[in-house]
């Protein structure tokens, strides 16, 4: 049970443990009722589900039945057994908690999420297998067109095109689209040899933010295939803060310290792990929601 699963429901973590003898994913109890019921109090989810538990034993409802015990890290740092739950589990539960955001809830897990979000995550879970990273360019701007295109393409018109409007976010103006003939080739030109160089060369793609939607999610792929290429290393989005990320992100324009910081705490020579891949799909997606 060395794999682990992290994904987000509304801002709140749903972690799963892959059962390699049963080809399965066992998914936490306690999360899913969290993020169920909007509750991120430990103590509460968990006499919730005891209550539930108790209702359901004397209602002989066979989903306890489905419930199994393997161990995750508690509030206190420490490793416990806690219960858990297959994906056929997982959608009982849900159906079994009185809440108007159940449906929404099952639309997510089952990905059947059909908003352009939830549809372009599909399409980044299927980038490792597709082979289409092996074959780019790292570092240049066609490789970052082919990684849009490939989230996007049939959810935006513009899914690969760079931008010909200026657009602007929390007051921020970015780059001028008159001038990126020249700004992107100016940027496409960086070197990406050293740590520095790559972070710094990533830094400046997100201040051109070349593309009207879809620029984060695009760019840390980008980057993760500058590290692989030059350092054989990539980074582990997992081990990185979403408030501390955008935050760092922000200062980056005039201070790049904090983000070189914990992109280098972050990386991981686990380059062609699917799982590390698949989390970082996660947290990329995470990164972008509001809240």
């Amino acid at each position: 049970m060395t794999k682990i699963s992290i994904r987000f429901y509304n801002d709140h973590e749903v972690r799963a443990l892959w059962d390699e003898d049963n080809s399965k994913w066992w998914f936490s109890v306690l999360d899913i009722i969290g993020a169920i019921n909007n509750q991120d109090d430990y103590q509460k989810n968990r006499n919730y589900w005891k209550y539930l538990k108790t209702k359901l034993k004397k209602e002989s409802n066979k989903l306890v039945s489905l419930t199994n015990q393997l161990k995750l890290v508690a509030p206190d740092g420490k490793k416990r057994l806690t219960d858990v739950m297959d994906s056929d589990g997982v959608i009982l539960l849900a159906k079994n908690i009185p809440n108007n955001k159940v449906n929404d809830f099952l639309d997510w897990f089952l990905y059947s999420d059909n908003t352009i979000d939830g549809q372009s995550r599909k399409k980044a879970y299927t980038l490792f297998e597709s082979g289409l990273l092996g074959t780019l360019e790292p570092g240049s701007i066609k490789c970052l067109q082919q990684i849009h295109a490939y989230l996007f393409g049939g959810l935006y018109e513009f899914a690969g095109q760079i931008r010909s409007k200026n657009i602007s976010k929390g007051g921020f103006t970015f780059a001028n689209a008159l001038h990126f003939p020249t700004i992107l080739r100016s940027i496409e030109n960086m070197p990406e040899t050293t740590f520095d160089e790559i972070v710094d060369k990533y830094i400046e793609m997100n201040v051109a933010h070349p593309f009207m939607e879809g620029n984060g999610r695009s760019t840390r792929i980008w980057l993760d295939l500058m590290f692989r290429r030059s350092m054989k290393k990539c980074v582990d989005w997992s081990k990185i803060d979403k408030n501390d990320y955008l935050n760092a992100m922000q200062k980056s324009v005039v201070d790049p310290t904090e983000i070189k910081r914990l992109l280098q705490s972050a990386l991981t020579d686990k380059i062609h792990d699917r799982e590390t891949f698949m989390k970082g799909i996660d947290y990329s997606y995470y990164y972008e929601q509001e809240g």
